[in-house]
């Protein structure tokens, strides 16, 4: 299960899983100055225990960039208003393997919901991995692993909207179309 982060408490439990996760890899703390939404995983029991965070992405301006040349992939060109950057994914170590699924789900059900194109991110090498073999999950590595702020990450841009297209294809993405409904209802 997931939700979006909406108050403070879930604000601290949100910070202290990634920061929690990210001292475990060595990687730099970096909190975000500017976001569109905070996810967290649940368990059925209450628990917190994962993360995913999504930022605005600017071909012009986007850090990322600086790090990545994101800007100058074709497929970032053309869907330029159709892509966010997602940071922070995480999941405690104890609970990687049952939760996982849980925290893609809430990455796709973010962008279905805003009709997102594209995430552009930087994966640490295992991870993606699992992304690909396990999940297969379509994305494009746009480069090679990189050195940045305490590890060796991945840039990549992933393919979100054939996810959200063909659900069907995708036996780990655990939410239902009422769910996406009721959200769209209470937006309006």
């Amino acid at each position: 299960m997931f939700k979006r982060v909406e108050n403070e408490l879930e604000l601290a439990m949100f910070n202290g899983i990634w920061t929690t996760v990210w001292r475990e890899k060595g990687f730099e703390l970096e909190f975000s100055d500017k976001s569109l939404a905070k996810y967290i995983v649940v368990t059925d029991e209450g628990h917190c225990v994962g993360t995913a965070e999504f930022k605005p992405y600017s071909i012009k301006d986007s850090e990322l960039n600086e790090t990545a040349p994101f800007h100058e992939h074709p497929d970032v060109i053309a869907a330029a208003d159709e892509i966010v950057e997602i940071d922070k994914m995480a999941i405690l170590r104890s609970y990687r393997g049952r939760y996982i699924s849980d925290l893609l789900s809430a990455c796709v059900y973010f962008a279905e919901g805003e009709r997102i194109k594209y995430f552009v991110s930087l994966l640490e090498p295992v991870f993606l991995r699992a992304l690909k073999v396990s999940f297969r999950v379509p994305l494009k590595k746009l480069g090679d692993k990189i050195f940045y702020k305490g590890d060796y990450v991945n840039p990549v841009l992933i393919d979100v909207e054939q996810i959200y297209q063909n659900k069907h294809r995708f036996d780990w993405v655990v939410y239902s179309q009422a769910a996406l409904q009721r959200r769209r209802v209470a937006a309006e």
